[in-house]
C-alpha cells in the first residue's frame, strides 16, 4: 500500500522522490517536473523529493526538500523561499470549546485579539523595551523577561523548551550589511502576522483514538481549545532574501554558471557569499520564532481581557517549514534545504527537545481557512525522505485565478455563514479574503492520508477551525 504513496520521477538532470497518493500524484502540474528538473542541476545534490502538498514557487516548489553533504553542500535562497523561517506555533489553552460556543463571545475575543495583534506594523515605539539587535543574535534569548515570564518558572516553563530551536548561533559581522531604514522596518514588525497565508486561529482538539496516550502526554484534551499560529520572519528576512539572491545572482552571471531557471540561486556553502547567506539565514530565523513567540504574548493578553486571569496559554511547539541547516542523518553532515516542508521526528530521535524525546515532537499542519489543521508526529518510515513531511494544504489556483472563480457565497458556505458553528473572521467583508478561500487550496485530509499512507507521520489531534484572524 505504501508504494501507491511514494514513486521515483526519472528526469533528464535526476530523480525527484514524490510522496502523494494516486489523485494528488495525478493532479500535479507538469511545471512542478520541470523545476524540479533545474533544481536537479545544482551539483553535488544527493536527494530531492517532493511531498503531497507540492506546488510551484519561485525558482523551486513549495513542498521541496533537498540535501546535500554539508562537505561539499549548496546553499539556495530560492529553496528556502523569501519568507526565511516561516513557520507554525501552538499553544494549547486551559478552556474546552463548550467555553466558547457563544458566537458573540468569539466575536468579542477576535476583536480583542485585532486590538493586541497588527497585521503590518506596530505603531512608533512600541515594544521600545525590546532591541532588535538582540533578537537577532539571541532568538528568543533575547527578549526582556516580562516576555518570557515562563523561563524564570521551570515547572510551568514551554517557551524556551517546547520550540524546535530557541537560539542559532551565526557570525554577527553578517548583521552590518544592512541599512538603518531595514532595522526600523523590521522592528516595527516584530510581533505581527503580515498577509497572504499567514494567520492566527482559535480551534477545537479532537484527539485521534489511536494516539491519545501520546497526545495526553503532550497535555492535550478533546474539546480543548487551542492557538494556531503562522508567521515568518516578516521584513528582515525578505530583505536577507532579496539581498543575498542578488548578489549571488550576480556572481552566477560572472562565471556562467546557472540553469534554464534565472530566478533559481545557488552558492557553494565554502563561498563567501554562501556564507553570507547561511550566516542571515540564521539570523532570520532567530527573528521568526520571536515574531511568532510575540504573536502568540498579544493574543494571550487578547484572552485575560475577554476571559480573565484564569486564562492560561502554555506552549505545544513552534517549529519552521522555510528554511536550511546542518543536520545529521546516519552519522554523516548534511545541508538540508525544506521549502513549505515540515521536520517530523519520531520518537527516540536524538535532535528532539528533551520534553519530547519518548514520542517524538508535535508536527504542526495548517489546513485553509474553514477546514481542519493537524497536529501529527513522525514516524520511523520519514528517515526514508530525511523526516520531511507536509506544511499544509498545498494552492491550486492562483490568487488571480480563486478571485475569478470562487464566489462571495461559496466562500461563506466553507465558512459555515450563519450557523452555530461559523468561524469567525475578524474582516468586515469575506470579499477581501476570498483568494484564502478553501477552494483555493488542495483537500488538507488527502494530503495528511498520503503522509500516513507513505508511512512519514501519524495523526495526533484534528484541530477544527472556531475563530480566525487574517492580515490582508
Amino acid at each position: 500500500m505504501k508504494e501507491m504513496y511514494y514513486q521515483q520521477v526519472g528526469l533528464p538532470s535526476g530523480r525527484v522522490h514524490v510522496y502523494a497518493g494516486p489523485e494528488l500524484f495525478a493532479a500535479l502540474d507538469y511545471k512542478v517536473f520541470e523545476m524540479a528538473n533545474n533544481n536537479l542541476q545544482i551539483p553535488n545534490q544527493v536527494y530531492m523529493s517532493y511531498t503531497p502538498d507540492v506546488h510551484v514557487g519561485v525558482g523551486t516548489c513549495i513542498g521541496t526538500t533537498a540535501v546535500w553533504q554539508a562537505e561539499n553542500g549548496y546553499v539556495s535562497p530560492s529553496i528556502v523561499g523569501s519568507d526565511i523561517g516561516c513557520g507554525m506555533r501552538v499553544h494549547l489553552t486551559n478552556m474546552h470549546k463548550d467555553e466558547v460556543k457563544d458566537i458573540k463571545l468569539r466575536r468579542k475575543l477576535v476583536k480583542a485579539i485585532d486590538k493586541y495583534l497588527p497585521a503590518e506594523e506596530h505603531a512608533r515605539g512600541h515594544f521600545s523595551d525590546i532591541r532588535l539587535e538582540h533578537v537577532l543574535k539571541k532568538g528568543l534569548h533575547g527578549l526582556p523577561k516580562k516576555y518570557v515570564p515562563d523561563a524564570y518558572t521551570p515547572r510551568k516553563a514551554s517557551s524556551l523548551t517546547h520550540v524546535e530551536r530557541s537560539k542559532f548561533s551565526f557570525d554577527e559581522e553578517a548583521l552590518n550589511r544592512f541599512p538603518e531604514v531595514v532595522w526600523h522596518r523590521s522592528h516595527r514588525q516584530l510581533g505581527t502576522l503580515g498577509g497572504g497565508n499567514h494567520f492566527a486561529e482559535i480551534q477545537a482538539i479532537e484527539i485521534a483514538e489511536e494516539n491519545r496516550d501520546i497526545a495526553q502526554s503532550w497535555g492535550m484534551f478533546d474539546g480543548q481549545v487551542a492557538v494556531m499560529i503562522h508567521s515568518g520572519s516578516r521584513a528582515w528576512g525578505g530583505s536577507v532574501s532579496q539581498y543575498c539572491s542578488n548578489d549571488i545572482a550576480k556572481m552566477m552571471r560572472a562565471e556562467g554558471i546557472g540553469t534554464a531557471d534565472p530566478k533559481l540561486v545557488y552558492a557553494p556553502l565554502s563561498h563567501p557569499l554562501g556564507e553570507m547567506y547561511v550566516n542571515l539565514l540564521y539570523s532570520s530565523l532567530n527573528y521568526a520564532v520571536v515574531n511568532r513567540h510575540l504573536i502568540a504574548y498579544a493574543i494571550r493578553e487578547a484572552g485575560k481581557e475577554v476571559f480573565g486571569s484564569k486564562f492560561e496559554m502554555s506552549t505545544l511547539y513552534d517549529l519552521m517549514h522555510n528554511y536550511a541547516w546542518e543536520e545529521q542523518h546516519d552519522g554523516r553532515d548534511y545541508f538540508v534545504h525544506r521549502k513549505g516542508a515540515t521536520r517530523a521526528l519520531p520518537a527516540g530521535h536524538p535532535d528532539n527537545p528533551q520534553p519530547y524525546a519518548a514520542t517524538g515532537h508535535p508536527a504542526l499542519i495548517p489546513g485553509s481557512m474553514g477546514t481542519s489543521s493537524y497536529i501529527m508526529v513522525g514516524s520511523a518510515g520519514g528517515k526514508n525522505n530525511y523526516h520531511s513531511i507536509c506544511h499544509g494544504a498545498g494552492r491550486i489556483r492562483s490568487r488571480s485565478a480563486t478571485k475569478r472563480l470562487i464566489t462571495v457565497d461559496e466562500f461563506a458556505s466553507a465558512m459555515r455563514v450563519g450557523e452555530d458553528d461559523e468561524v469567525v473572521v475578524n474582516q468586515r467583508s469575506l470579499e477581501s479574503l476570498i483568494d484564502e478561500s478553501p477552494q483555493a487550496y488542495k483537500d488538507v485530509d488527502q494530503i495528511i492520508e498520503s503522509v500516513v499512507r507513505a508511512g512519514l507521520a501519524n495523526v495526533v489531534a484534528k484541530c477544527k477551525p472556531l475563530a480566525t484572524v487574517k492580515g490582508v
